[in-house]
């Protein structure tokens, strides 16, 4: 599965076979376990997604509530998006210690973590990153990463 057209969360994790639906369920608890108050879980871009509600922060360049985190099954892997991370050279340094530090070896794109299995992911970092940037931090993040051009 690329991109779902589910409507709640409940909707995507019902499509999912069995097995992938446990990997993607482990992580979502891991994220909601971690996140700070003010980010709301849903559906963004054909996946599972933690944002800033547009009423707290409407002023985005696609006119889309900012994800914070994202969560989807691929084809053939599963994706952890954590643009916490992605808005920060020195996070995605930390990650990238922590995971060699936990024996993990990360397959990363630009703001995404491969994983087929929850197990592959240092998990204790990632909840520790997640739960690190509250709502305002993530926005002046957001902000300063638009002004710069560096996203």
């Amino acid at each position: 599965m690329v991109s779902s057209k589910a409507a709640t969360v409940a909707d995507y994790l019902a499509e999912l076979p069995a097995d992938r639906r446990a990997e993607i369920e482990k992580v979502r608890d891991l994220v909601n376990a971690a996140l700070p108050a003010g980010y709301r879980e849903g559906m963004a871009w054909g996946l599972i997604g933690w944002v800033v509600p547009l009423e707290v922060h409407p002023d985005t360049y696609n006119k889309q509530p900012l994800l914070y985190a994202g969560l989807g099954a691929h084809k053939n892997y599963n994706s952890l998006y954590l643009t916490c991370v992605y808005a920060s050279k020195e996070r995605t340094e930390r990650l990238k210690a922590a995971a060699a530090e936990a024996g993990k070896k990360l397959d990363m794109g630009k703001s995404c973590i491969h994983f087929r299995r929850a197990e592959d992911l240092p998990l204790d970092h990632i909840h520790d990153e997640i739960a690190s940037t509250a709502p305002d931090k993530f926005i002046k993040f957001y902000e300063e990463a638009r002004r710069s051009g560096s996203c």
